[in-house]
């Protein structure tokens, strides 16, 4: 390369460690490949379709940093050509990096189903797997960036002089994101002691639904009309609210019945139980019928029933509800609630009603 002007050569190495990163890269993708077709490896799959285009560029930013020695430059243009070179290996690096807490989410996700009935331990697994993923992917983002400004000298002199003030700066700044910082702890401990997990049942300021995402900073819930209700961390541990898949997603519903006082109560308890009976839905744990109250006017009638989730109870609920109305309209119609008036009339009024002498 001496036998060429200066630009020439350094274009003409640049290129070849391009070349020679697109080399590797092809050799490592063929050899993935192949094995894939053999053993059939979700895991290959996913580290292919996941690391692609980061590996795409790192194998020639690392080919060229290799070469960089080779190149016949004076000093200061040679300093900004391996500033340029180290910049862009340590991003496709971190990028690469990024890339891989995805492949790890995938086989996390192959290895635990979530939808399935009794998922209590996988859906704690994913709640501290989301956490861990997005900190992790936020640490490797600040490193890089880190690693990219403190290759600038200016910099470095910079950050010297900012740890002379760092005590002055933490607390202006503790002042300043003090809710950040307590969003950020209370993430720490949603992730590790689990009040709420990725896709709990909860009941948060008279909303019913599931939890969708867990994030820094805020909680996405899923309504169950399709709405998001979003709230910050701090709020599941400052406030109360409903967790009905805490331990267990089996639940029990009831079903409130207004009746006339003249209603066969154990002929209603047998019709519950051939209802509950013949529907897939009830778990055949609980299926009970009391009378709770008895008001002035009518027998409140309630029906107890049980299912393996929020959803499951709330279709049996409605359904024995339609059903047990069905059932006292067709055989016990003089059931339903009624009021009754006694009408006194006086004699003489009565008398000349009916005609006859007072």
């Amino acid at each position: 390369m001496t036998h060429f002007p200066g630009f020439v050569a350094t274009l003409g190495i640049l290129l070849l460690g391009v070349v020679m990163g697109l080399v590797a890269r092809f050799v490592i993708s063929t050899v993935l490949q192949t094995y894939n077709r053999r053993a059939n490896s979700e895991l290959i799959t996913s580290i292919q379709r996941h690391l692609r285009p980061a590996s795409g560029w790192f194998f020639p930013a690392l080919a060229v940093s290799l070469l960089l020695p080779l190149v016949q430059l004076p000093p200061q243009p040679f300093e900004v050509l391996r500033r340029l070179v180290e910049m862009a290996l340590i991003t496709t690096f971190a990028w690469g990096l990024v890339k891989l807490t995805d492949v790890v989410e995938d086989e996390v996700l192959r290895r635990y189903e979530i939808n399935t009935t009794d998922n209590l331990r996988v859906r704690k697994l994913f709640t501290q797997l989301q956490f861990i993923k997005k900190l992790v992917m936020s640490l490797i983002v600040f490193v890089a960036v880190g690693l990219v400004l403190m290759s600038f000298e200016t910099v470095r002199r910079l950050g010297t002089g900012l740890l002379t003030s760092a005590g002055i700066a933490s607390v202006i700044v503790g002042f300043a994101a003090q809710r950040s910082i307590s969003n950020l702890l209370a993430g720490f401990q949603i992730a590790f002691t689990q009040p709420i997990r990725i896709d709990d049942v909860l009941v948060v300021e008279g909303e019913w639904g599931r939890v969708e995402e867990i994030t820094f900073t805020y909680v996405v819930l899923s309504i169950w009309d399709e709405r998001r209700l979003v709230l910050p961390l701090n709020y599941f541990i400052e406030k109360p609210f409903q967790n009905w898949t805490r331990n267990s997603s089996q639940i029990l519903g009831t079903v409130l019945l207004q009746t006339d006082y003249t209603v066969p109560v154990e002929a209603v308890r047998t019709e519950l139980q051939r209802i509950v009976a013949a529907s897939p839905l009830w778990d055949r744990r609980v299926c009970v019928l009391h009378v709770t109250d008895s008001k002035e006017r009518t027998l409140e009638l309630r029906a107890l029933v049980s299912a393996a989730n929020a959803s499951d109870v709330w279709e049996l609920r409605c359904a024995v509800r339609e059903q047990l109305v069905g059932f006292l309209q067709r055989e016990f119609p003089g059931c339903l609630p009624r009021i009754r008036a006694v009408v006194e009339i006086p004699a003489p009024a009565l008398s000349a009603a009916l005609g006859t002498p007072a």
